[in-house]
C-alpha cells in the first residue's frame, strides 16, 4: 500500500489551519468578553454567539470557494469589460464613497468605516483590499497593457491608488497594508525596479504628510517610542497590553482568567486579541498563533512553488502577502514595535463581515491548491471558431477540366 494516503496535502493543511484561526477566534473572543466570573463556563456570551456564528458562515464561505475553479475569476472574452476583478474593484470602490455620505455610513468613536447590512455592519475596506489583490493578479499576469512602459504602469496604479485614497480617509492602517501588498504584487509581477522606484517615494511623502499634518495622527506615530509619556492618553492602550504580557509571563493565567479584560485593555477582542492570548495562554499560546500564520505562508508557497499558471501564481502570491503582512502588524502593534495602526488579527479577531470576506480568501487560496493549471493554459475561452470553407483540391480539379 502506497504511503501517500497518509500524508496530508497542502488543501488539507491549509483547511485545517483555518480551522484552528477560527477555533481560535471563538475561544478568545468569547474569554475576552466575560464579566468577572474567574473561570471560562460554558455559556457563550452575546459576543461569542456572534463570533461563533459568522466563523460558520466563514467556513461555508472558505468551503465554497475553495470548490470553485480559480480561472472563473478571469474573464470568458478578450474583452478588459467583462473582466470580473474590475468589476469587483469598482463594487468595493463603490462601496467605500458610500460609506463616507452622510446618513449612510455608521461613525464609531470619530471613524466612518461601515455600511448597515441587517444583522450585522458592513466594512467595505475589507472588500477593498482583496479586490486590489485579484484585479492586481488578473492585470499583471494578462497584461491588458505593456506594462514595460511607465505611462502605461501609472494607468494601471490609477484604480489602485484610487482604492488607497478611498480607503485612507476611513482608516490609514488598511490603506498602508493595501499599498504594501500592491507593491509586493508589482514586484513578483516583474514590473521594473526602476519604474517602482520613481513611484514609491512620492507616496511615501504623501504619507507622512498625510500623518504628520495632523498632530494626533503624529503623536499616536510617535507614541510607541515611550508610552510613559502619556500614560492615560497615546500611551494607555499599548500600556495596557504591556502588563498583559506581564500578567501572563510563561504559562498563563488560564481561559477566563485575565485580568486585562476587566476594562483596563481597550478593544481587547478586535485589535489587542492577541495581547489577550498572551495573557491567558501564556508563551506557548502565542507561538502557536504565531506557528499558524506561518503555516499559511508555507502552504502559499507550495501553490508558487509548482509549474502552473502564473494567474494561479500570483493569486496564491498575493492572498498569503495579505493575511501575513497584516498578521505581522497586529502582532507588531500588540507588543508595542510600531505605532498602532487599527489593524484586526486575521481570523481570530472578533468581526462580522471582515472575517467572513477573509474566509473566502483562504478559499480561493485553497482552489489555486486543489485546481492546478498549466502554464499555457488558456484563460480566456470565446465562441468557437468555425472552420472556414475551402475548396478541395480534387474538386476544384473537375471544376477546371469541366
Amino acid at each position: 500500500m502506497s504511503d501517500s494516503i497518509y500524508r496530508l496535502r497542502a488543501y488539507d493543511v491549509l483547511t485545517l489551519v483555518v480551522l484552528a484561526l477560527l477555533a481560535t477566534g471563538v475561544i478568545m473572543v468569547q474569554s475576552a468578553s466575560l464579566g468577572v466570573s474567574g473561570h471560562f463556563g460554558f455559556r457563550l456570551t452575546d459576543l461569542g454567539q456572534k463570533q461563533l456564528l459568522f466563523a460558520c458562515v466563514g467556513i461555508v464561505a472558505y468551503f465554497c470557494c475553495s470548490w470553485i475553479d480559480y480561472v472563473r475569476l478571469l474573464p470568458r472574452r478578450k474583452s478588459i469589460l467583462t473582466a470580473p476583478p474590475l468589476w469587483l474593484l469598482l463594487i468595493a470602490g463603490a462601496c467605500c464613497a458610500a460609506v463616507l455620505v452622510p446618513h449612510v455610513g455608521i461613525e464609531r468613536n470619530g471613524a466612518r468605516r461601515w455600511l448597515p447590512l441587517g444583522i450585522t455592519n458592513f466594512q467595505p475596506s475589507e472588500l477593498a483590499k482583496w479586490s486590489v489583490v485579484i484585479f492586481l493578479a488578473w492585470w499583471l499576469t494578462h497584461r491588458p497593457l505593456d506594462l514595460t512602459k511607465f505611462h502605461n504602469l501609472l494607468l494601471t496604479l490609477i484604480p489602485v491608488g484610487g482604492m488607497c485614497l478611498l480607503v485612507v480617509i476611513q482608516d490609514f492602517g488598511t490603506a498602508a497594508l493595501i499599498a504594501c501588498v500592491a507593491i509586493s504584487m508589482l514586484l513578483a509581477g516583474r514590473v521594473k525596479v526602476w519604474h517602482l522606484s520613481l513611484i514609491v517615494p512620492p507616496v511615501m511623502a504623501a504619507g507622512f504628510w498625510f500623518v504628520r499634518h495632523k498632530e494626533y495622527r503624529w503623536r499616536r506615530m510617535i507614541a510607541f517610542m515611550n508610552p510613559y509619556a502619556a500614560p492615560q492618553g497615546e500611551g494607555y492602550h499599548m500600556i495596557q497590553s504591556l502588563l498583559s504580557y506581564a500578567t501572563g509571563g510563561t504559562e498563563g493565567t488560564g481561559l477566563g482568567g485575565g485580568i486585562q479584560k476587566l476594562g483596563y485593555l481597550p478593544e481587547d477582542t478586535t485589535d489587542f486579541i492577541f495581547s489577550t492570548i498572551s495573557e491567558e495562554t501564556g508563551l506557548f499560546g502565542a507561538c502557536l498563533v504565531i506557528a499558524l500564520y506561518l503555516l499559511v505562508l508555507i502552504v502559499a508557497w507550495q501553490a508558487i512553488k509548482p509549474a502552473r499558471d502564473s494567474f494561479g501564481r500570483l493569486l496564491a502570491f498575493g492572498i498569503a502577502a495579505m493575511v501575513g503582512t497584516q498578521a505581522v502588524i497586529n502582532i507588531a502593534v500588540a507588543t508595542v514595535s510600531v505605532p498602532t495602526k487599527g489593524l484586526s488579527l486575521p481570523l481570530i479577531s472578533a468581526g462580522g463581515s471582515g472575517l467572513v470576506i477573509t474566509c473566502a480568501a483562504m478559499g480561493m487560496l485553497a482552489s489555486v491548491l486543489r485546481h492546478q493549471h498549466a502554464e499555457d493554459f488558456e484563460p480566456l475561452p470565446t465562441r468557437p471558431i468555425r472552420p472556414k470553407k475551402t475548396i478541395d483540391e480534387g474538386m476544384w480539379s473537375q471544376w477546371t477540366t469541366a
